[in-house]
């Protein structure tokens, strides 16, 4: 199976030299008179290029295995009969190459003749002038003149022998059956048959990039063409994901960007991070002046290695979207329109507003909450200002909300609050264990990575109610999918502990070596008891025993066992404990501290990371160190010059119900969306409406905002400099492609607002802060935007100790503890308060869709909804036929908590019993239903269960047409004063 390899440049060098890099024995060569020494297996092609020496190609790419079909890459090789292709051909010993004699250029130009007797000669006006591939093979064969009348071909419409498009439409014809008109469905590229040169760059690109084998070449010959699927396919209709690794590839204008034929080829460019998932993809902003024209995966980007999903590649213009708010706002009550004001008197208005609540109800009735979205340092400063400014800890981030028990169960566990491995270390995996989450919606450039090692024969182990992706598509399938009942996954993770303990396959040696082997023999005391079998979990769960006994044994047993897991693991009232659970069962088996192996989270948004390490939540400074202690708080004390307060503050539920109560009556809200995302939305509304002053700091007036009294415009990830830290503890430079369209970035807001309140701040610049992070933190003490700038990007910890970063964590001993051992940590098995019965018998679980993230406010404002529209019920067909529910139905959806109404969408991917929903669009309000119960430690809630009834409905519930009414009056904008 041929497969997408990692290629490999010196830092910053971007050439793409044509075939993959090699490992193995030096090996030398001559290259026209160059000696050059390169790993043996190291194509011809390559060698050339690594000695500064351009072959020309075609078909040819850096990120795909070689192919050969072009004939442009062909060479001379002393004592070689033929002239064969550079890509194809391994280096050897005492080569001697020649690319450039009369021989070869001869059938260069030949080659090139037939491929432009079959283009369209629409150069000038193309919209790849300037940026054609065979435009500039071309030019370095020295094509001159093309000796071939037009004959039958593919770029002639009407069949007149005109030598472009533009003269074919000035003349009238009988039509050329072989013309196929452009595919403009996709909304984001066109495919353009008439200017396809068959390289086939797009179809592997597909396969091996991406994984999802949607293109083929159809027909033979001359009739060869392109085909996303079947014949009658578009590419809007077809498996297409559109991530863009076509596009990318097509080195014609076959495969285009609808922008770059809209605004024109891009002239300048500058390497920034994504602001979607928390892959952390690298990319290259192209411009035309202050213009995007479009977003190209960065090659060089270590966390993506060149590839990209359909968000990051396209679904940027939201930015610039109408909904867009540029200018402050404020309102004495939220029954109040909207009145535009400058920046000074928005500010002054809401710091006067948060004095005075402080004065008439202590410092403590206010607080802030963090974005996941914003940089790490815009963070730092929001967290700042509640403890600085305010006075007070009261700091929350939704970081918590989904990834707050990977804190508390890996720092208990193995000692720190992250991720074990970066992303390159799926290549070296032999068994992957997925529990909980969705990679190939939520984390696909990841999942297209995760796919090739399958591909290769790695195994794969599924746990999730739900058949995802990752069960099986194109050319993978899982050698185990465990449908587990949402709500267990705490005795699933300990049937498969039970079995490799009682079958001793457990890596002793690992375990005596490297943790703590007294807490071992206290587990393993626990995990043998008989009612964590299989068989004694098999009702709970939902899991026959002998799929669990074939999975144990096939973690245990199969080589290097990597976990990765998300928000089906935190989002639930065991979290902390499943995430414990899932280290013992890593160290079980020795799976820490090597490539290949290890336990990873995959974090939801781009800087879930970054939030929880900047000290966002309400017990604990920068670098996870509890507030209480004295030592911790000097260090911040000296840095600030103020005195923090050493009690833990509130969380987001415990704001809302001090404010339900009386006693919380401000908050500073940046990049959050709590009245979409937050569960129980009856509570989260009654608290916020309940406050004196709201304020809100985001790109568009989000449903929060309905319940403010400030809003302060934020500035996009496009407008702004700074760092975002990505699941792999990747620290990525965020920089600025555009001046801010609201005229300042958003840590030049949150400053303006603390000095409003009397702070005193003087940053000029993100880097002063980042040096500020690296002085208080001890995980990124050797963090700079110097190191940054050279190294690309890092990993924490980056101090004296590991001055570069640290891709692989826990090599030698856990940071856990003096002795440096591994914790072993009993988890008990305890069932949710959230149960099913006569009136709720179904559970409800939710997730994320590929091409919408989070609670929409990006992604809706996109052409991304033409795949996503509304969020709809998927259920099994027999509950949906016991109750009387057709495809596409209005269902009303009901629980405990609340009730909304959506669309039916009958499916076998979930079991009998579980339905399930996606949350990105607020129309529907999803949060409505689920409960306030959460994690024991952590206060996460538990999203991914809740009992629910359906049945049938005529349209939207009294509490959606109550809310949009609420909303609509929210949101009136009085004209701006003359």
């Amino acid at each position: 199976m041929k497969d997408f390899i990692i290629p490999q440049f010196a830092p910053g060098d971007e050439r793409d030299l044509g075939t993959p890099a090699r490992q193995g024995a030096p090996v030398s060569l001559t290259v026209d008179g160059f000696e050059v020494t390169v790993p043996e297996g190291t194509s011809v092609m390559r060698s050339a290029m690594l000695a500064g020496i351009t072959v020309p190609k075609l078909c040819a790419s850096d990120n795909l295995e070689a192919f050969g079909s072009c004939r442009l890459c062909i060479v001379e090789i002393e004592g070689r009969r033929g002239t064969p292709a550079s890509c194809t051909t391994p280096v050897a010993e005492g080569m001697v190459v020649r690319t450039q004699t009369g021989k070869v250029q001869k059938i260069r130009r030949g080659v090139m003749e037939l491929y432009i007797s079959d283009h369209p000669l629409d150069c000038l006006t193309c919209s790849a002038n300037g940026d054609c591939e065979l435009q500039d093979a071309a030019g370095q064969v020295g094509l001159r003149d093309m000796r071939y009348t037009p004959g039958a071909n593919h770029f002639d419409p009407k069949g007149v022998g005109a030598r472009s498009q533009s003269e074919a439409r000035l003349r009238e014809g009988p039509g050329n059956p072989q013309y196929i008109p452009k595919d403009d469905s996709n909304p984001y590229f066109t495919y353009d048959p008439s200017k396809c040169i068959v390289c086939s760059r797009c179809v592997r690109a597909c396969e091996e990039v991406q994984g999802t084998f949607a293109l083929t070449i159809e027909g033979r010959g001359f009739d060869s063409r392109v085909s996303a699927g079947m014949a009658t396919d578009s590419f809007m209709t077809s498996d297409c994901v559109s991530c863009g690794a076509c596009v990318q590839a097509c080195p014609t204008a076959t495969l285009q960007e609808k922008s770059v034929a809209e605004l024109g080829t891009p002239t300048r460019s500058v390497i920034t991070t994504c602001a979607y998932c928390g892959v952390g993809c690298s990319f290259k902003a192209e411009m035309n002046g202050d213009q995007l024209v479009r977003m190209v995966p960065w090659k060089n980007g270590k966390a993506n290695r060149g590839h990209s999903c359909v968000k990051g590649r396209f679904a940027y213009g939201y930015a610039a979207h109408q909904d867009r708010i540029l200018n402050p706002m404020i309102r004495d009550s939220i029954e109040e329109p909207w009145r535009e004001v400058g920046w000074d008197e928005a500010l002054a208005f809401a710091a006067d507003r948060m004095r005075g609540i402080q004065k008439r109800h202590g410092r403590r009735s206010t607080g802030v909450i963090t974005s996941s979205r914003c940089t790490n340092e815009e963070t730092y400063l929001v967290q700042k200002l509640t403890r600085a400014v305010f006075g007070n800890n009261n700091t929350d981030t939704c970081a918590r909300v989904c990834h707050s028990p990977t804190g508390y169960g890996l720092g208990k566990t193995f000692g720190t609050s992250a991720g074990t491995q970066d992303f390159d270390s799926v290549e070296q995996t032999d068994v992957v264990l997925i529990i909980g989450a969705n990679p190939t919606d939520g984390h696909p450039v990841f999942a297209s990575r995760l796919k090739k090692r399958l591909r290769q024969g790695a195994k794969l182990i599924v746990v999730d109610p739900r058949r995802t992706d990752m069960v099986r598509s194109a050319h993978i399938e899982a050698q185990h999918h465990l449908p587990l009942r949402p709500g267990t996954n705490v005795a699933l993770i300990s049937a498969m502990a039970h079995v490799i303990v009682t079958e001793g396959l457990m890596d002793e040696g690992f375990i005596r070596d490297r943790c703590d082997w007294d807490e071992f023999q206290h587990y393993a005391e626990f995990i043998s008891n008989a009612r964590h079998s299989p068989e004694a979990v098999e009702m709970v769960t939902g899991v026959s025993a002998a799929d669990l006994h074939a999975a144990a044994r096939l973690f245990a047993k199969g080589g290097n066992g990597a976990i990765y897991y998300g928000l089906g693991v935190t989002e639930h009232s065991q979290g902390s404990t499943t995430v414990m659970a899932i280290a013992n069962l890593a160290m079980l088996t020795g799976n820490v501290g090597r490539p290949g192996v290890g336990v990873n989270p995959l974090r939801g948004q781009n800087n879930v990371q970054g939030s929880c390490d900047m000290g966002s939540f309400p017990h604990e400074l920068p670098g996870y160190r509890h507030v209480k202690l004295p030592d911790v708080r000097a260090i911040f004390e000296n840095a600030w010059g103020v005195e923090i307060d050493p009690e833990p503050g509130l969380r987001i539920p415990n704001m809302l119900d001090a404010a339900v109560e009386g006693t919380f009556k401000g908050l500073y809200c940046q990049g959050e969306d709590i009245l979409q995302s937050d569960p129980d939305t009856h509570h989260v509304a009654a608290g916020l409406r309940a406050m004196e002053c709201v304020i809100v700091h985001d790109l568009f007036l989000n449903e929060t905002a309905n319940y403010a009294h400030v809003f302060l415009p934020g500035s996009s990830f496009l407008e702004k400099d700074g760092t975002f830290t990505n699941a792999e503890r990747r620290i990525n430079r965020v920089r600025k492609v555009m001046a801010p369209k609201n005229g300042y970035e958003d840590w030049e807001v949150t400053q303006m607002l603390a000095n409003a309140m009397g702070a005193g701040w003087h940053y000029t610049h993100p880097s002063q802060i980042m040096d500020e992070i690296a002085a208080t933190t001890p995980s990124f003490a050797g963090v700079s935007y110097e190191l940054l700038e050279t190294q690309g990007s890092v990993q924490w910890p980056c101090n004296a100790d590991a001055p570069v970063g640290t891709p692989l964590m826990h090599i030698d001993g856990f940071m856990s503890g003096v002795a440096g051992k591994g914790h072993f940590i009993i988890t008990e098995y305890i069932a949710t308060d959230e149960r099913t019965g006569p009136r709720f018998p179904l559970l409800l679980t939710t997730g994320r869709i590929l091409s919408q993230y989070n609670v929409g406010a990006q992604t809706r404002r996109t052409p991304n909804s033409i795949w996503h529209e509304e969020d709809v019920l998927e259920i099994h067909p027999h509950d949906a036929e016991t109750r009387g529910v057709v495809d596409g139905d209005w269902i009303r959806l009901a629980s405990r908590a609340g009730e909304t109404t959506l669309r039916a969408m009958l499916t076998d991917r979930v079991s009998p019993g579980v339905v399930y929903t996606t949350f990105h669009h607020p129309v529907t309000q999803a949060n409505v239903v689920t409960t306030d119960f959460s994690d024991w430690a952590t206060n996460c809630p538990e999203y991914k269960v809740t009992a629910v009834q359906v049945s049938p409905s005529n349209g939207p519930s009294e509490w959606q047409t109550s809310y949009n009414e609420q909303a609509e009056r929210s949101r009136r904008i009085m004209p701006a004063a003359e």
